[in-house]
């Protein structure tokens, strides 16, 4: 049965919209990947990391939230896959990171590098990498100082994404034309959200592999 292997942070984890810093919710049992698997009949791999970024180390979470190493870490310990999706660059908006959306992207682009890059190509036997664009964060509740600029910021990332994904011929789907995040914490899916994007995604995968 193919695989599938899910690379993102807490929105791939299933963290539920927060109402308060010491909100204590349950993981989302039907958190977007899991739903995504079930449509496509597909064995999955989850590895989402709360906190995670595309390639920063975190000055207040750890240095292992950089996406470059997760994913390194990620690609030699599991598989073979048939299908890698990637969906990161929410927490890259965080204030004290003061990353631009362009080097955002840009970072994203170094992943997909990493998963079309031959070696890891060769683990695997090959596999697909497709590239998602998270909805755009804004800023809201608990964590508006912490993404303070966020808005402003995140206007026109699917674009910047789409263009890294066309650079290496990779597969782009933009999630923010199906869902958004939610109105509780500003960067966090909830459960409809979740449902929601598990089934686009999954139609997507199925409809690129049968183009080819």
């Amino acid at each position: 049965m193919p695989r599938l292997l899910c690379f993102g942070d807490s929105n791939t984890y299933g963290t539920q919209p927060l109402p308060a810093y010491d909100a204590e919710l349950p993981r989302n049992e039907r958190r977007w990947p899991v739903v995504c698997a079930g449509d496509l009949g597909w064995d999955l791999t989850e590895e989402g990391l709360p906190g995670r970024t595309t390639a920063r180390p975190c000055p207040i979470m750890g240095p292992h939230m950089d996406g470059r190493i997760g994913l390194f870490i990620a690609l030699e310990s599991h598989g073979p896959i048939d299908a890698l999706a990637i969906m990161l660059g929410t927490n890259d908006f965080k204030a004290h990171f003061d990353a631009t959306a362009d080097q955002i992207a840009a970072d994203v682009g170094f992943l997909l590098d990493i998963a079309l890059s031959e070696d890891v190509q060769a683990r695997h036997g090959g596999f697909e990498p497709f590239l998602i664009a998270p909805p755009a964060p804004f800023e809201t509740g608990v964590f508006a100082d912490e993404f303070a600029g966020a808005t402003d910021k995140a206007r026109g990332i699917a674009a910047l994404y789409a263009a890294e994904a066309d650079k290496r011929d990779v597969g782009f789907f933009d999630a923010g034309r199906v869902i958004s995040c939610s109105d509780v914490d500003g960067i966090h899916f909830d459960a409809t959200a979740h449902e929601a994007l598990g089934h686009a995604v999954a139609a997507f995968i199925t409809s690129e592999i049968e183009r080819g």
